[in-house]
């Protein structure tokens, strides 16, 4: 999936759970939303062998809906 960040918008390519939380834990926009918080649990549990990539994933996307930032 890819999302828009940054002021002009970037585009950045998101493959796996590691970059997820790498752009959770960046320039996201909307760092105090409850979508935030939960895609950004779920993909340190990935990282840590507790959940599934897809559980993660599906958090991510509603997060990047929320913060309008999911280029789709």
């Amino acid at each position: 999936m890819a999302i828009a960040v940054g002021i002009v918008g970037d585009i950045h390519n998101v493959l796996s759970a590691k970059q997820a939380l790498d752009a959770l834990n960046g320039r996201w926009p909307d760092a105090g939303a409850p979508k935030f918080s939960e895609a950004r649990r779920l993909c340190q549990r990935v990282l840590n062998g507790g959940t599934t990539s897809e559980q993660a994933r599906e958090a991510f996307v509603a997060a990047a809906r929320e913060a309008r930032i999911l280029v789709e």
